[in-house]
């Protein structure tokens, strides 16, 4: 945790830290070396390290900050400037400038100076750049004192100098061991005074070692200020006399009442303080077990990386003794390429030895920044001052989730394998040794293995269902294709559906309220390999369907995401949904949003190749009621029956019931059902279908509940709100 909790700029522990705009931290010292002015004219400087006032009392102001103690503030102020920084350059103070750019003094101007009488209006603007993100906060007039303190970082870091104050050698032989008199950074090793001249003497390789002073001493890496007493309340940065009361949602920071009652905050969201505190506890709690899985799953992988190391070591030394065997058995021709394959048997195992290292290093890395995080959020956890915490939740919130999403996925794979996939052919008659050379498969050219189902991206929509495998990692077998699979949804034989290259497929049209089998199996020159397990998908028990664009006849305008139709013609013209029906009991209503001169408007289901240019159901692809403001007819082949009461108006509803069970069709008209069951002996694939002309809009409503007077047995209704996606289920 100690990185976290060292400023940027002066490498030590914090001190004073102070929260930046963009949420990092640096020490308060530190932060008046790195506060920089751009001057409009050189004689202007000093002036604004005076207060900026108006009227006669701006002089007496000016003159009493430099003759009265005030060198502390204008201190905080800036410290450093120059016509060509931008930003990115060396947080060093300094007194002079390349540029001729004089730096600014620590203190105030002498009083009478001609410098500090110039006019304030032209006075520099004064900022600061975070060394961490580079990016630019202005000062107010308050300074650096306007930075509010992290005080939740200056008491971790007090209670981790503490911990650490009892610093002991941790060579000594004796017990107890000797008080620690030096720390050396690269060694990372405590060493009292005997102990450093005997095993860590300033030469040779240890030459260039950096001792420092251990943490217990005044001046050392965690030198601090020793523990107080209790800790003060914070108090408002604007109202000094007023403690935190509540959180301001709007400007993301503790205030006091003073700030609601009169101050920038009286219009804003605000809400307890308390519990914006506990909220925000839990988020970074949430967020902190993501990283604590990947720590465990780092661990774990770098200790399988250590085994790779081995097995590499091991299965390279096996290598070179089969080698050395083989090439001692050939005639004194072998010993001249004997050296070149030995050659390539080390090359190769020094080159996976270091793909593993590289990935060791880069992994720890990782792990170790991860890890500090976490203990550091910890501790912030631990703490109990609630506007503290908000000050600093949400960048240690962010910070967490970037750190889990370092973890990419297969960043904890091994990136080589510990097999050399080398072997030796030692048959060649001794014409052919000097061509002898490693062959790159270590075994014969077989089938593919079982490829691997993806579940997690395995999914169904509607009446479509997704499905992605992979192959097994360190396959030696290439892979030419992928044979897919799927059943008819009612347990009978598997067919094939795809054959391809692609390793995630999308199947289209099939039945609602269905159970799939599917499967896929690898081929390549050798044969086809072995089928992978079946995963189970179920297909939507709904139909969630629009008009469709693409199949409507050119007249018919749609709107409202395709949910929604009219007609720029006085002609009925033909429009389907974007479902299929074949299987199940299906009910979708049309809401009539404008209905003008007694038009006929269609409403029903048909054939894909139904004709759409006249009213639906004249032809025999389409079965469907059409209906006026005062009586309604079925009509199918231009056949006209079941002549009933009752029509349409605006802000009437149609509702279309389909039974493919009992293949039937029957129509409602404001949720009560018009006439006999309109159609029976209906089989097939059928589409949602309308026709209307331009007097005639209509809404189309889908996945709804089937009207409580219809009886269909074995149909289990719901209502839903929104498409889904069901998961995959995997079979043994």
């Amino acid at each position: 945790m100690e990185e976290e909790l060292k400023c940027p700029v002066c490498g030590s522990l914090f001190r004073e830290p102070i929260i930046l705009p963009c949420s990092h931290n640096v020490c308060l010292p530190c932060a008046r070396t790195i506060a920089v002015q751009t001057p409009e004219r050189e004689q202007h400087l000093p002036a604004l390290l005076q207060p900026r006032a108006a009227g006669p009392a701006a002089g007496s102001e000016a003159e009493g900050a430099a003759g009265g103690g005030g060198g502390g503030e204008h201190a905080d102020k800036l410290s450093l400037h120059s016509e060509s920084d931008s930003g990115y350059g060396s947080y060093t103070p300094s007194l002079k400038s390349p540029n001729g750019v004089r730096g600014l003094p620590l203190g105030p101007a002498p009083a009478g100076s001609s410098s500090a009488a110039a006019p304030r209006g032209a006075g520099p603007s004064s900022s600061l750049t975070c060394p961490q993100c580079h990016r630019s906060a202005s000062l107010d007039p308050r300074g650096l004192r306007g930075f509010p303190r992290n005080r939740l970082l200056e008491a971790i870091v007090q209670r981790y100098q503490e911990g650490r104050a009892a610093a002991k050698c941790q060579l000594c032989d004796r017990s107890p061991p000797e008080a620690a008199a030096v720390a050396c950074e690269q060694c990372e090793v405590l060493y009292c005074a005997a102990c450093q001249l005997k095993c860590h003497p300033t030469r040779g390789p240890f030459a260039k070692h950096r001792l420092l002073p251990p943490p217990s001493l005044p001046g050392g890496p965690s030198g601090g200020k020793a523990a107080g007493g209790a800790r003060k309340l914070p108090t408002c940065a604007d109202h000094e006399l007023e403690n935190y009361s509540m959180y301001c949602v709007s400007c993301g920071t503790p205030v006091c009442y003073q700030c609601l009652e009169e101050g920038k905050h009286g219009q804003h969201e605000v809400k307890a303080l308390g519990a914006m505190w506990k909220q925000h506890k839990t988020q970074l709690s949430q967020a902190l077990n993501g990283v604590s899985d990947k720590a465990k799953e780092a661990k774990e992988f770098l200790v399988q990386l250590k085994n790779i190391l081995q097995q590499i070591q091991e299965n390279g030394l096996d290598y070179e003794a089969c080698l050395v065997a083989q090439c001692d058995a050939l005639v004194d021709a072998l010993t001249r390429q004997k050296a070149k394959l030995l050659t390539k048997v080390t090359k190769e195992r020094e080159h996976k030895l270091k793909v593993v290292w590289d990935q060791i290093n880069h992994c720890t890395l990782k792990l170790r920044q991860s890890t500090g995080l976490m203990e550091y959020c910890l501790e912030v956890i631990k703490e109990n001052d609630p506007s503290g915490f908000l000050q600093i939740s949400d960048a240690l919130i962010k910070r967490v989730q970037m750190s889990q999403e370092q973890w990419v996925k297969g960043a904890l794979e091994p990136k080589v394998s510990a097999e050399f996939d080398l072997t030796l052919d030692s048959e060649p008659l001794l014409q052919s040794i000097h061509q002898l050379d490693f062959i790159q498969m270590k075994f014969p050219i077989t089938v593919p293995p079982v490829p691997l189902l993806q579940l997690e991206k395995c999914c169904t929509r509607n009446n479509s269902v997704t499905l992605a495998w992979r192959m097994p990692p360190f396959t030696h077998n290439p892979v030419e294709g992928y044979i897919l699979e799927l059943d008819d949804g009612d347990g009978g034989q598997f067919r094939e559906v795809y054959v391809g290259k692609e390793t995630l497929c999308t199947i289209d049209g099939l039945h609602f309220n269905s159970t799939y089998n599917a499967r896929v199996k690898a081929f390549n020159s050798s044969g086809v390999g072995p089928y992978s397990k079946t995963v189970v998908l179920q297909t939507s028990d709904v139909a969630w369907f629009t008009f469709d664009p693409s199949s409507a006849h050119r007249d018919i305008v749609l709107s409202n995401n395709n949910q929604t139709a009219t007609c720029s013609s006085y002609d009925d013209r033909v429009v389907l949904g974007t479902a299929a029906f074949s299987k199940g009991v299906h009910y979708w209503e049309l809401h009539v949003d404008r209905y003008d001169n007694h038009p006929d408007p269609a409403f029903g289901i048909a054939r894909i190749n139904v004709v759409k240019d006249m009213m639906l159901g004249k032809d025999d692809k389409a079965w469907a009621m059409y209906v006026d403001n005062n009586r309604s007819w079925f009509m199918h082949y231009n056949s006209h029956t079941s002549r009933t009461e009752g029509g349409v108006s605006k802000g009437a509803t149609v509702g279309v019931l389909l039974d493919l069970n009992k293949h039937s069709l029957t129509f409602y008209i404001n949720g009560q059902q018009q006439g006999p069951p309109a159609f029976e002996n209906v089989e097939g694939v059928f589409m949602p279908a309308l026709s209307l002309n331009r007097n005639v809009q209509v809404t189309l409503h889908t996945g709804l509940e089937v009207p409580q007077s219809c009886d269909c047995s074995g149909f289990w209704s719901h209502k839903w709100e929104n498409s889904f996606q069901l998961p995959a289920t995997i079979v043994f």
